[in-house]
């Protein structure tokens, strides 16, 4: 193992340089603060910015540090839940809303990425949702049936087909979902980044927020060594929020999921695996996912922590598994590994929750984050610019309500990953 960075691995190897934020050390204005540099706070910087106006970005860590840079990478449309379940749990209005927002998420992401020649290894060639077994036929042609009646592009692959897409023989079915695509995340949001502070952004990283002062018509927020005032303030620190934000953190139980990235695979190999060049995941309970870089390394990854034991127990079982999902791989090494958290809510549903006058966050993504984290801080940047109100958005404004059992459930979800796939590595 070449790499030490279980943090950001590979992402952080190939990805271009992110813009010069150095910490805060000023008491400054603005009109805007935004809080938290992922895809959701890069994106409303942006568009803030787009709008004429000022916004200041503080960051704890580094720009992408948490889930946005260190995801698979995939471009999906829409959430893990089933199309129908959202009018019938937000209401048709919202429901609606929300799945087309969603379902024109990718054309956001793919649109910025070209008008501000941000270079991430975008692709745009669809996603496959691979089917195990009957049950998952039928889940996956169902979500096809779902979204084909929204006039979505998707379609199912019969088994031989999905032979052909994916390079194995291990599913029954395959939902290709043209909508979507595969980038490089850590290099999108820092792109993300690069353009916002073209169109007048303000970055400081290093600079995690410890409180809040509420002066009437405005907010100073504070740093360990400065602070911004502003009228409106966005949070978008979602499954990495410190306890500063303890309504977000507490809110969420936390998933862990991780990837391994081999060498690049020589080019008769790669021409096997994925050959249209979609990102791929299946449809078991603890899913895993598999795509392939610009160069040619096989990117695997699911659920669980590498730590502790929990490294060993998912390397072995992610070399196991991929020989079976690939036979033609003979030994199989990993040059990267990284993991990183994602934040879930019971109903699997992103959230908007309103603080105060003009303070407003987005998130909970569970597991979906860059179609949603960029629409998503469009959508707060309109808000704070008064383009649109709080009532035309998507998503309700929710109640902060912290999860029962939150330590506990994030626990079970590790020890069930290490449980499963130290279970797997033996069969």
């Amino acid at each position: 193992m070449d790499a030490v960075d279980r943090t950001h691995g590979l992402w952080r190897a190939t990805a271009s340089s992110g813009p010069a934020d150095p910490p805060l050390c000023a008491r400054l204005e603005a009109d805007v603060v935004i809080v938290g540099a992922g895809f959701t706070g890069c994106s409303a910087a942006l568009h803030v910015a787009a709008a004429g106006r000022r916004p200041v970005v503080l960051e704890a860590a580094e720009i992408g540090f948490g889930a946005s840079g260190r995801n698979v990478g995939l471009v999906n449309a829409g959430l893990w839940v089933m199309p129908d379940q959202l009018p019938a749990i937000l209401g048709r209005t919202f429901g609606e809303r929300l799945l087309r927002q969603l379902g024109e998420a990718p054309d956001l992401v793919f649109g910025l990425i070209q008008e501000h020649g941000i270079v991430c290894e975008a692709k745009r060639e669809g996603t496959l949702h691979c089917a195990v077994g009957k049950r998952g036929l039928a889940e996956i042609t169902e979500r096809a049936r779902q979204w084909q009646l929204r006039g979505a592009d998707v379609s199912i692959l019969d088994a031989a087909e999905t032979v052909r897409s994916v390079g194995s023989n291990a599913y029954a079915g395959a939902l290709l979902d043209r909508r979507a695509g595969t980038i490089q995340p850590l290099a999108y949001v820092r792109g993300l980044a690069h353009a916002a502070i073209a169109a007048g952004a303000v970055f400081h990283s290093r600079s995690g927020v410890i409180g809040f002062e509420n002066l009437g018509t405005r907010w100073r927020v504070h740093t360990p060594h400065g602070s911004v005032t502003a009228p409106a303030v966005i949070i978008a620190t979602d499954a990495y929020s410190s306890e500063a934000f303890s309504g977000i953190a507490r809110g969420q139980v936390k998933l862990p999921y991780f990837n391994f990235a081999t060498a690049p695979l020589p080019i008769g190999l790669r021409e096997s695996i994925l050959p249209g060049g979609q990102g791929a995941w299946d449809t078991k309970r603890i899913l895993s996912s598999f795509r392939l870089d610009d160069s040619g390394r096989l990117i695997f990854g699911s659920v669980g922590a590498l730590r502790r034991l929990g490294a060993r127990i998912h390397r072995e079982w992610s070399r196991r598994e991929l020989h079976r999902l690939f036979p033609q791989l003979d030994e199989i090494q990993f040059e990267y590994e990284w993991y990183g958290m994602i934040g879930m809510t019971h109903d699997a549903l992103p959230r908007l929750h309103r603080y105060g006058q003009n303070v407003y966050s987005m998130g909970a993504y569970n597991g979906r984050g860059i179609g949603p984290g960029t629409t998503f801080g469009r959508d707060l940047a309109r808000l704070v610019t008064d383009e649109v109100a709080i009532e035309d958005l998507a998503l309700p404004v929710t109640p902060l309500s912290p999860v029962s059992l939150q330590t506990a459930k994030s626990a079970f979800y590790e020890a069930g990953a290490q449980i499963a796939h130290f279970a797997g590595a033996r069969m």
